[in-house]
């Protein structure tokens, strides 16, 4: 009788399992299949044709073989609002917490004309219906999406030469910079020009590098700028000077000048003729470091100001825009990577992350600086691109590891591409270079003529759009579902106008 009751046990046990085999098939007929992709992206840019050029790219599927992703190209706006180039443009930063705030992004667009345009473009993606065919006849059959958001604000001419840089901290405040050595810091709720940043002008040694100067004059100019998350501090680079500055925003004075060794210049492909100007600068998304952007190289610092790594594009070219971007934490250890945009068609990548070995020190020398190599290029040769990529932005969206790239290219092309972040797990390892200077240089540059060919290649061009003028400058973000916005009735109040200064004062509170 105990062996019957033992028995019993065990012929209720395939009855059991049959059970949870069907369970299993269950859930995985129920499983959820790639997600549907439905998604519209304001493209704004600027041309050497003194054109201002808004498109709209609305891509839709679901990223698989049986439904691959689509993109449909639509005009929403075409100015021609200055009159010269225009070299520069800034969007106000969306809110995520309150969408009134962010039913409209304020525009701005830098010429060498010394003139500031402000427009109010509306980030509520048209609807679905207005897509199927062009809602205005045009002549090139493009379709064409006007939105009576959009509106011109009015221009700024606070500043006496060309406008150089246009950024946006805040949604309150502006911060340009041009050719007459100054920033200016404007304030969006009146358009007020609160304080106005002298840099030095440069001394005079050697042969004249960037621009011809004028009779007895110098190149000068504040190229770029950047600042910290913290809204405290900025760095800026300028023309003729080998060095980069350091100013306290809560202040608004110097807190510094680094100077570029010389060394480190070589390092780099700036030979003794070149300018040794910083052309770029950008800040991480977390602050811990940022990069100086240099014409064929970069040099990443830490907040020490010690730089961390040089980058060389090889083949040897010209960069033109640099940007850094973070992935999800459970694709690689890797909190930012940076992208470079350069002067043959290519994005590359590349992860400053910092190695053990790469503060090794030598007796009686300096602490070299080592080379990184790139995890992953778009684009490129083997895609059948050679014009150089003028700008460009990252996109990331509300599905997980999938980032959308725009890039505009002087031949007047824009593209979108498809980037899956686990493209860019592969970390190469950190090259040493046994001594400073230009034979090193050379050596380097020679050996690795071959190595574009190991480059893993990421991503997938989704679309191409012909806008018919040569590109200078670009800039995109991802607007908003009409629908969503619609079910929310969310309606712009006195509120979303308030300023907030960068300290996240309000500006009634600040004197000045």
């Amino acid at each position: 009788m105990g062996k019957r009751k033992r028995q019993e046990p065990e012929l209720s046990e395939p009855a059991d399992l049959s059970v949870g085999v069907e369970k299993k098939i269950n859930l995985l007929d129920s499983a959820p299949k790639s997600p549907a992709i439905s998604i519209t992206v304001q493209i704004i840019v600027g041309t050497y044709e003194k054109v201002l050029h808004g498109v709209t790219a609305t891509v839709t599927g679901q990223n698989n073989s049986e439904q691959p992703l689509s993109v449909v190209f639509a005009d929403t706006f075409l100015l021609s609002p200055h009159g010269s180039a225009i070299r520069c443009l800034a969007i106000s930063p969306q809110s995520s917490s309150d969408l009134s705030k962010s039913q409209k992004i304020i525009l701005a667009s830098g010429s060498s004309d010394q003139i500031i345009n402000l427009y109010h473009v509306s980030a509520v993606a048209p609807s679905n219906s207005k897509l199927k065919g062009p809602a205005i006849p045009t002549l090139r059959g493009n379709n064409t999406l006007e939105n009576p958001q959009n509106r011109e604000l009015g221009s700024l001419q606070h500043h006496s030469a060309s406008i150089n840089a246009l950024y946006f901290p805040t949604r309150s405040k502006l911060l340009s910079a041009a050719d007459d050595n100054t920033i200016a810091v404007a304030r969006t709720r009146d358009w007020t020009v609160l304080s106005t940043i002298k840099a030095p002008m440069p001394k005079a040694h050697g042969r004249p590098g960037g621009d011809t100067p004028p009779l007895g004059g110098t190149p000068a100019g504040v190229n770029d700028l950047a600042i910290h998350p913290s809204m405290k501090l900025m760095v800026s680079v300028g023309k003729g000077e080998k060095c980069m500055r350091l100013w306290n925003l809560v202040t608004g004075k110097k807190a510094g000048v680094l100077n570029f060794e010389r060394s480190l210049l070589q390092g780099i492909g700036e030979g003794r003729w070149a300018s040794g100007e910083g052309r770029r600068v950008e800040w991480n998304s977390l602050g811990e470091e940022f990069v100086v952007g240099f014409e064929r190289g970069c040099v990443v610092f830490g907040m020490d100001s010690k730089p961390k790594c040089r980058i060389l594009p090889s083949p040897s070219t010209k960069i033109h825009q640099m940007h850094y971007t973070s992935l999800s934490e459970d694709v690689t250890a890797a909190k930012d990577i940076l992208a470079i945009s350069t002067e043959d068609g290519r994005i590359l990548f590349y992860s400053t992350a910092l190695m053990p070995d790469s503060k090794t020190t030598q007796p009686g020398s300096q602490p070299h600086v080592p080379v990184r190599e790139a995890i992953g290029q778009l684009g490129g040769a083997g895609e059948g691109l050679t014009g150089r990529i003028k700008d460009f932005e990252i996109l990331k969206t509300i599905h997980p590891r999938i980032l959308f790239i725009v890039t505009g290219s002087s031949d007047g092309a824009i593209r979108l591409w498809l980037l899956d972040e686990a493209e860019l797990t592969e970390i190469s390892s950190v090259l040493q270079w046994p001594e400073h200077g230009s034979k090193d240089f050379e050596t380097h540059a020679s050996n690795d003529k071959s190595s574009n060919a190991t480059i893993t290649q990421v991503g997938s061009l989704l679309g191409t759009y012909e806008a018919g003028n040569r590109i200078t400058c670009l800039k995109a973000f991802i607007m908003s579902d009409p629908e969503q916005y619609k079910a929310r009735g969310l309606v712009e109040g006195n509120n979303a106008n308030r300023a907030i200064s960068l300290e996240g004062n309000e500006d009634s509170n600040q004197s000045s």
